[in-house]
C-alpha cells in the first residue's frame, strides 16, 4: 500500500485504510462463510450425481480400485467423467468435520464417473480441485489401460502414467485446427509388389477390418507402403495408428504421409517434439482434429477416434518393450486395441518374429508377402565365411578379415559406399558345441547351459540345476566352445586398409539418418545404419557368432533381423548388391539370410519353442530380487496348478558405475531369478496370481520387501 493510500484512508489518525476496513465490514455482514477450498467444509454438494469415481495416481497395486468422493457444488460444471482432479487421500476415519472426511495429502487422480450415490456407507471427503475441465480419459482409453494392466499384473495408474501425457496448460488453452475432410482413396502403388496387396488396401478404402502379418520387400519402399495404408483408412472415414520403433523411422513415415496426403492430415507423437508440442499434438488427435497418428512406443496409447488401423513396424526392436511398469510390449497392446474396437491389424517389417509367425499360423492374421520370384529380384546376393574359410585364410588371420570381404569392399567402393556392421560391445556368448555350434541346453528343462568360474560343472540359467556329463544331442561331441571376438579393432583394420576412402561412423553416441551415395565406408552397430542414397553397394556383416552366441533365446531370431535391416539397405543383386556375413554357413539364421527366408526360419523357431514349451507358445513371468524375498514370495503365491517354476538362479552383480541393463538389481546387490512358466491358455491366471500376491504383500506392510521383488510378465530376455 502506497503513502497517498494511507493519507486517504485513514479517518482519524492511527485508524485502519479504507481498503482494510471495507474487507473486514464485508465479512461481518457475511450470512454464510465462504467454503475453505481444497476441504469444502460446510460447502453444498451438487445437486444432481454428487459422487465422484476417481481412480488415484498412487501406482501401487493394494489400492487399484476407484474411490469416491463428494462433488462440491461449485465444481460441479467442471467435474465431468475424465477431465483431471486432485483429491486428499490417505484421511482417517475420525477426521471428519461437519460431514466431510478431512486430512490426507492431495494427489492427482481422474475422474472416472459420476454417481447418485456411493457404495461406501462413511462420509466422503470432497474433491479438492478440478485441475483441467479438458477431458482426457475416456472409456475406451480407461477399457484399454484396465486389459493391459491386467495382462501384465500392473496397477492401472501406471498404465495410464504410460497412456496420457503429463498436462501442458499453454497447449491446452489452444485450439486444435479444424478436421479435414476424408482424403481419396489411393492406388496400390508399390503395394502391388505383394501377392495380396492391393487386397489389403481395397479392403481398407472400404470400410474393412483386414488383420496382416506383412514381410516387405528389401529397399526404401516399406515407408511410402505403410503411408498408403494409413491414407486408406482414412478415406474410409476412419483414424489409423501407425508405432515405429524409433525416431528415424518415424521421420521416413512421416515424409512419405506428408507428400501423399500434404500437411494436417496425421500427427506425430515422439519424445523429441517436447512437452508442450506432443502435448498439443495429442490433444488435437483427443478432440478429433486429426485423425491418423505415427509415432514411437507410447504412441500405441493414442486416443484416435473410430480406429480403423493399428499398425507396427519392426516389433522384433528392443525399443518397443516399454521399460517402466508394468512394461507392456507395443505389439500386445496393439493386439489389445485391435480386438477391442474390431479394427484392421498390420503387422510389418523385412524380419519376421516367432510371434508374428504364431498369429498366421493360429488364423489370426494372414500373410502379406511377395513371390520368391520378386523376393528374389529385390534381395542383394549374400554370401558367407564360416570358420574352415577363415582357418585357410592367410588373410584372415593377419588382419582379421577373410579375403571375401577385402574384395568385396574394395569393388563396392568402385560404385558406391559399404556399410560395415560391427556388434556392440558386452555381448555375452553362450556356450556351445564345438563341433555342430548347436546350442548347449539343459536336459530338465531346455535352458542355456552357463559355466561357472570355478571350472567346475556346468549349470543352467533357468533352473539351476547342474550338467556333470554334457554331451550334444545333434552330433554327439562333448567339447563346448564360447568365442568373444574384438569388433573395434576389426573396425580400425578397415580403416588402415582403406586410407584414401572417408570412414564415417553411426552408433550409440552419434547415429546417422542418411550417407550420401559416394564411396565411403560406414561403421554401424545394428540398429544404427543410416540410409544410403540410391542404396549400399555392399555389406559387411562382422563377428556372426557375437551375436548368435547371446546367452538368449532370442539370439538367432535376432541376430537374423538385425542382418536382415542392413541388407535390406543394399542394392539389389541385379544392379551388384553383395552382402558378405562372416559367420557359419550351416547355422539356421545364417542359412535363412542366404535364401532371404525370415518366415521359413520363424516357423520353424516356432515348431521347436512349442515342442519345448517356450514363448510364445507357453506363457512365462520372472520373479527377482534378493534371495530370501523370492523364496518368500513363491512360497505365498497361489500359482495355477499347471504352473512350473524354474529356478531360482543368481543374476549377474552389476558393478558400481558400470553399464545397468533394464531389470538388472541395484549396483553391488546380489538378486536372483526364478522364472514361472504355464502352458497355453493359462497367462491371465499366471498373472492374477502374481498380482494378487504382490497386492496382499504390500497391504499387510511390508511394502519394503515386496518393492524389492520384481515381477515381469513376458520378460523380452529369459536366456
Amino acid at each position: 500500500m502506497s503513502r497517498d493510500d494511507e493519507q486517504v484512508g485513514g479517518g482519524r489518525e492511527g485508524g485502519p485504510p479504507e481498503q482494510l476496513a471495507l474487507i473486514r465490514e464485508s465479512v461481518r455482514k457475511a450470512s454464510v462463510p465462504r467454503a475453505k477450498p481444497r476441504t469444502w467444509r460446510g460447502a453444498a454438494l451438487a445437486g444432481e450425481l454428487p459422487v465422484a469415481r476417481v481412480l488415484v495416481d498412487k501406482g501401487v497395486l493394494h489400492l487399484d480400485r476407484y474411490f469416491d468422493y463428494a462433488v462440491p457444488a461449485e465444481l460441479d460444471a467442471d467435474a465431468q467423467p475424465g477431465v483431471r482432479v486432485r483429491v486428499r487421500f490417505g484421511a482417517g476415519r475420525h477426521r471428519v468435520r461437519q460431514g466431510r472426511r478431512e486430512g490426507g495429502g492431495l494427489v492427482d487422480g481422474f475422474l472416472v464417473e459420476r454417481l447418485a450415490e456411493s457404495d461406501y456407507s462413511g462420509p466422503l471427503a470432497a474433491l479438492a480441485q478440478v485441475v483441467s475441465p479438458e477431458p482426457v480419459l475416456d472409456a475406451e482409453l480407461l477399457g484399454l489401460a484396465r486389459a493391459v494392466a491386467d495382462r501384465y499384473a500392473g496397477s492401472l495408474a501406471d498404465v495410464l502414467q504410460l497412456a496420457v501425457p503429463p498436462r501442458n496448460a499453454r497447449a491446452e488453452r489452444r485450439p486444435s485446427p479444424a478436421p479435414l475432410p476424408p482424403p481419396p482413396a489411393p492406388g496400390p502403388g508399390s503395394w502391388e509388389r505383394y501377392e495380396r496387396g492391393a487386397g489389403f488396401l481395397a479392403a481398407l478404402a472400404s470400410g474393412g477390418s483386414p488383420r496382416a502379418v506383412w514381410n516387405a520387400l528389401p529397399g526404401p519402399e516399406w515407408s511410402e507402403e505403410l503411408a498408403r495404408a494409413v491414407a486408406a483408412t482414412l478415406a474410409s472415414g476412419r483414424g489409423a495408428l501407425v508405432v515405429l520403433p524409433d525416431g528415424r523411422t518415424v521421420a521416413r513415415v512421416d515424409a512419405a504421409l506428408t507428400a501423399l496426403l500434404g500437411e494436417g492430415r496425421h500427427a506425430v507423437l515422439t519424445a523429441d517434439a517436447g512437452p508442450e508440442k506432443r502435448y498439443a499434438q495429442w490433444l488435437a488427435v483427443r478432440r478429433g482434429a486429426v485423425r491418423a497418428v505415427i509415432g514411437t512406443r507410447a504412441a500405441m496409447f493414442a486416443p484416435v477416434r473410430d480406429l480403423g488401423l493399428v499398425a507396427l513396424w519392426d516389433d522384433g526392436d528392443d525399443s518397443h518393450s516399454e521399460q517402466h511398469a508394468p512394461q507392456p510390449h507395443a505389439r500386445e497392446v496393439l493386439l489389445l486395441r485391435a480386438a477391442q474396437d474390431g479394427c484392421g491389424f498390420l503387422l510389418g517389417g523385412v524380419a519376421c518374429t516367432v510371434e508374428a509367425a504364431q498369429l498366421v499360423e493360429t488364423g489370426w492374421a494372414r500373410p502379406l508377402v511377395a513371390s520368391r520370384e520378386r523376393v528374389r529380384a529385390a534381395a542383394p546376393l549374400v554370401r558367407t565365411v564360416g570358420d574352415g574359410d577363415l582357418a585357410r585364410d592367410e588373410a584372415a588371420r593377419a588382419a582379421r578379415l577373410p579375403t571375401l570381404a577385402w574384395g568385396t569392399v574394395r569393388e563396392g567402393l568402385r560404385h558406391g559406399p559399404v556399410l560395415v556392421q560391427v556388434p556392440r560391445r558386452g555381448y555375452v556368448p553362450r556356450l556351445a558345441c564345438a563341433a555342430c555350434r548347436a546350442p548347449a541346453r539343459c536336459r530338465h528343462c531346455s535352458g542355456p547351459l552357463e559355466g561357472q568360474e570355478s571350472g567346475a560343472a556346468l549349470r543352467c540359467g533357468w533352473c539351476g540345476r547342474e550338467e556333470g556329463g554334457w554331451h550334444c544331442p545333434e552330433c554327439g561331441g562333448f567339447r563346448l566352445r564360447a568365442q568373444v571376438v574384438g569388433a573395434r579393432r576389426t573396425a580400425e583394420e578397415l580403416g588402415r586398409a582403406f586410407p584414401a576412402v572417408p570412414v564415417r561412423t553411426s552408433g550409440r553416441e552419434h547415429v546417422l539418418d542418411t550417407v550420401p551415395g559416394s564411396p565411403a565406408l560406414v561403421v554401424s552397430t545394428p540398429g544404427a545404419e543410416p540410409v544410403a542414397e540410391g542404396g549400399y553397394a555392399a555389406a559387411l556383416l562382422l563377428d556372426g557368432w557375437a551375436m548368435l552366441g547371446r546367452p538368449d533365446l532370442r539370439a538367432g531370431e535376432d541376430a537374423l533381423r538385425r542382418w536382415l535391416a542392413a541388407a535390406a539397405l543394399v542394392r539389389p543383386q541385379s544392379a551388384g548388391g553383395t552382402v558378405v556375413v562372416v559367420a557359419e554357413p550351416t547355422l539356421r539364421p545364417v542359412q535363412a539370410l542366404v535364401r532371404w527366408d525370415p518366415i521359413g526360419h520363424a516357423v520353424r523357431e516356432l515348431a521347436e519353442r512349442a515342442e519345448l514349451g517356450f514363448p510364445p507358445v507357453s506363457r512365462m513371468a520372472a520373479v527377482s530380487g534378493p534371495g530370501e524375498a523370492v523364496a518368500e514370495f513363491l512360497g505365498a503365491v497361489d500359482l495355477p496348478r499347471e504352473a512350473e517354476v524354474l529356478g531360482p538362479v543368481p543374476m549377474p552383480v552389476t558393478t558400481p558405475g558400470g553399464a545397468r541393463r533394464p531389470g538388472a538389481p541395484p549396483p553391488g546387490e546380489h538378486w536372483e531369478r526364478a522364472l514361472v512358466r504355464v502352458p497355453p491358455g493359462r497367462g491371465a491366471a499366471l498373472a492374477a496370481a502374481l498380482k494378487s500376491a504382490q497386492a496382499t504383500r504390500m497391504a499387510r506392510g511390508s511394502a519394503e520387501g515386496a518393492v524389492r521383488v520384481r515381477v515381469r510378465i513376458d520378460p523380452p530376455d529369459i536366456g
